[in-house]
């Protein structure tokens, strides 16, 4: 008797540990995904409480800046109005350091700050030094011509004695290190002591002088602390909600983020927005496909097929111009009115005519096109590959002798390509506590309610079992499974219980042609199951006393209307 009544209590324990885990389960199931939200909609603004904010403020991503020149390997006949042939040289690879300075947080919702960057060149990574010798325009020399193109013919003379006099050519054969960081020229001192608003610099000139030791200016933008809707988005920079350097208050405005973070739990329906100072716009990626970093899930977002089309062929940018073939943009309003244009490397996604009209360009999407894969729910970059090209438009100008019989061509000068990707320490933080956890979070609620489904059967099994091994007939415990093994009143396997009559006018059933009335024996069945379940635990635990026959004697009725009863 007395191992009866410990295994009657384990059982008991069982059910009541089973009916635990189903809760516990179907708690999960509801509360987890609503938790993990507030989670990441805490962590992912910028505050300093937040786990994000320490990465926003010192991005851990190493970044590396990739630069290919366009070694132009014929200027001579180029002068004489044959076809440019260039090679491509490099890659040249800088580690490129970033760090957030004068942080402060307005009552506005935002947040203020300059970003400086430098750049350390990486021998290692390199294809070359940075003292090799490179052949590409001069533009200053063939800037200054463009500009006086519609000037007077003495200016223009003028002009050219000037260049004569400081030996300056329309091509030049420099060091890497002097087209990237600058490099002395008497030009850039005679033109800033008669045109001194020209140009934005005093000193060396280079092609990434302004941007090395340097801020990308004044940022602000909104915290999403107050106001979740706008997180990340830019409010304002350098002090203006848009710029001025376009032809249409569309392609002036200032939208989307500052390019590092943007809101967390994207769709497929989702685009990435940002704005570049160095572009002097607004660019808008779209989603492609997802994929996998690392172990964590991304969305792949691309560079549309309009981003730097021509007015022509996507009438938003025309705002842009002035325009020449698609797949170019015209940045010489904020490139001191130098004929400077941005595009893909190599002209990929561009108008034919553009790779066509220069040789050993060589487009393909493989290694000329940009993406940025980021982790949809948080909105953080897990990889990115931003690649530009600049490239500037030369041609003969009458009266200037140094520009000699030059045919009109967008001529490459360099491409760059800026990447980095979450590696380390900091990847598997990321990892960890942003899809290790949930994942075992979503597996463990649906392994807690399958595990309680099956201890609560352990006690309808034991009753089962104890009272039809003591030769008992069947109580509302058994009737359940009775109906679920598909027994009948009258079957010699069943004991019968004694069931009270019940009026036919009970239910709202017709009878058949048999005489037997309908039924839904699918729903009774459950029904009977559920009731079982609740029967079997109560009446193991004390505590609870006969509640468990209560749904019993409303499952009973359903037995009745079965058919064949």
């Amino acid at each position: 008797m007395g191992s009866r009544s410990r295994a009657r209590r384990v059982v008991a324990a069982l059910g009541f540990a089973g009916l635990l885990c189903a809760v516990l389960g179907v708690i999960m199931i509801v509360m987890v995904p609503s938790i993990i939200k507030q989670q990441v909609l805490k962590n992912v603004r910028i505050d300093p409480s937040s786990l994000s904010f320490n990465m926003w403020k010192e991005i851990p991503v190493p970044f590396y800046l990739s630069v290919y020149f366009f070694d132009v390997i014929n200027p001579r006949d180029i002068l004489q109005g044959q076809r440019p042939q260039v090679r491509e040289r490099g890659p040249y690879v800088y580690r490129e350091f970033r760090h957030k300075s004068n942080i402060t947080f307005n009552d506005n919702d935002t947040v203020s700050f300059l970003e400086y960057r430098s750049f350390q060149f990486q021998p290692d990574k390199s294809r070359g030094l940075e003292s090799d010798n490179i052949v590409m325009p001069n533009i200053l020399v063939l800037s200054a011509a463009m500009m006086m193109e519609n000037g007077p013919m003495s200016l223009k003379l003028i002009m050219t004695l000037a260049f004569s006099t400081l030996g300056e050519r329309a091509f030049m054969n420099r060091t890497v290190s002097e087209i990237m960081w600058g490099y002395e020229d008497p030009l850039i001192h005679l033109i800033n002591k008669y045109f001194p608003n020209m140009f934005p610099f005093k000193g060396k000139f280079g092609l990434f002088a302004e941007l090395n030791n340097s801020d990308s200016g004044l940022f602000t933008v909104f915290t999403g602390v107050k106001n979740f809707s706008r997180i990340h988005l830019v409010d304002k920079w350098n002090g203006v909600s848009k710029v001025n350097f376009w032809h249409s208050d569309q392609c002036n405005m200032i939208n989307g983020t500052s390019g590092q973070m943007w809101a967390p739990f994207m769709t497929p329906e989702s685009s990435l927005e940002f704005y570049s100072p160095e572009a002097c716009r607004s660019m808008k990626l779209i989603y492609k496909e997802q994929g996998v970093f690392e172990g964590i899930p991304t969305f792949r977002f691309v560079a549309p097929n309009t981003l730097f089309a021509n007015g022509s062929v996507y009438p938003p940018n025309e705002g842009f111009c002035p325009c020449r073939e698609s797949g170019i943009q015209n940045v010489s309003t904020c490139r001191f009115n130098a004929p400077l244009f941005l595009s893909h490397p190599h002209f990929y996604n561009a108008d034919p005519v553009l790779a066509e009209a220069v040789s050993g360009l060589h487009p393909n999407p493989e290694e000329h096109s940009l993406f940025l894969d980021v982790h949809p729910v948080t909105g953080i970059p897990m990889n990115c590959s931003v690649k530009l090209q600049l490239s500037l438009y030369i041609k003969s100008v009458k009266g200037i002798g140094q520009t000699g019989k030059i045919e009109p061509v967008i001529l490459p000068l360099m491409w760059f390509g800026e990447s980095g990707a979450m590696e380390g320490e900091t990847l598997q933080t990321f990892y960890t506590q942003l899809v290790l956890m949930p994942k075992v979070l979503h597996y463990a609620q649906y392994v807690l309610l399958a595990l309680g489904c099956v201890l609560l059967l352990i006690p309808i099994v034991y009753q089962i079992r104890s009272q039809v091994g003591g030769g008992q007939s069947l109580t509302g415990a058994e009737w359940p499974l009775a109906c679920l093994l598909g027994g009948r009143r009258g079957s010699d396997q069943i004991p019968q219980p004694s069931l009270p009559a019940v009026p036919t006018d009970t239910f709202s059933l017709q009878p058949t042609s048999g005489g037997s009335p309908r039924s839904l024996p699918g729903l009774g069945s459950c029904c009977c199951l559920l009731a079982s379940l609740a029967y079997s635990v109560t009446t193991s635990l004390p505590i609870l006393g006969g509640l468990g026959t209560l749904p019993w004697r409303g499952c009973r009725w359903f037995w009745i209307m079965r058919p064949g009863t």
